[in-house]
């Protein structure tokens, strides 16, 4: 065997534990090439992850606001059908007094039957068209005390009541539906003093008729 082909057959070893050298060379940059790009997509899917939670509170927020914006919505249009005609009920009420005020004079005139007749037969369609828009008219005489209904002018001394009970109206009180539109303005009887009640057990029937025994 030649020497130069003893030199090729020993260099060929050489060449093949090069090449190996250079596969685990490629190899290993390849693995950190991998774990570099594992790296970046963790961080970029943990960053994802805190936008796509950021966009759910968003969300959830903008949902929560249509939803009590849904509510006030309706609940404005269900006043303002309910009560669209309060603005003309209240200037109409004026009327119903002027009429209430002339029929308290009418045994003052003569030969005013025809008159009276008229006066009263438009005064009850004005109220029964009011009774069908939802407007009542409430009954306070003899009523105790009310001040979500009642607007108190004045006291009065009347033993034959209890105390804080509506003597007089002075000005009727409106409902409109569920809604006082106008308290009614009252005069109401006063609480009664101790002295008063003494007084009065002193003369009643019943004192009398012990003592006189």
């Amino acid at each position: 065997m030649s020497k130069h082909k003893k030199d090729k057959n020993q260099d060929e070893p050489n060449k093949i534990s090069e090449q190996e050298e250079n596969k685990s060379e490629e190899l290993g940059q390849n693995e950190n090439i991998d774990a570099d790009a594992a790296e970046k997509s963790e961080a970029k899917i943990a960053e994802l992850e805190v936008q796509l939670k950021e966009w759910q509170d968003k969300f959830l927020r903008k949902a929560a606001e249509f939803e009590n914006y849904k509510r006030r919505t309706e609940n404005d249009q269900f006043n303002l059908i309910n009560y669209a005609a309060e603005s003309f009920i209240t200037k109409l009420l004026p009327v119903v007094d002027d009429f209430e005020r002339s029929m308290e004079h009418f045994d003052d005139l003569e030969n005013n039957k025809s008159v009276k007749e008229g006066i009263k037969l438009v005064y009850e369609k004005l109220l029964k068209l009011l009774n069908e828009q939802g407007v009542k008219k409430m009954q306070t005489k003899g009523e105790p005390f009310n001040v979500d209904f009642h607007d108190a002018l004045m006291q009065r001394k009347d033993t034959s009541v209890p105390p804080h009970t509506v003597l007089e109206e002075v000005e009727a009180g409106y409902l409109y539906r569920d809604k006082v539109i106008r308290h009614a303005k009252v005069v109401v009887s006063e609480e009664s003093s101790s002295d008063d009640n003494e007084m009065t057990n002193e003369d009643s029937p019943e004192s009398t008729s012990e003592n006189e025994k």
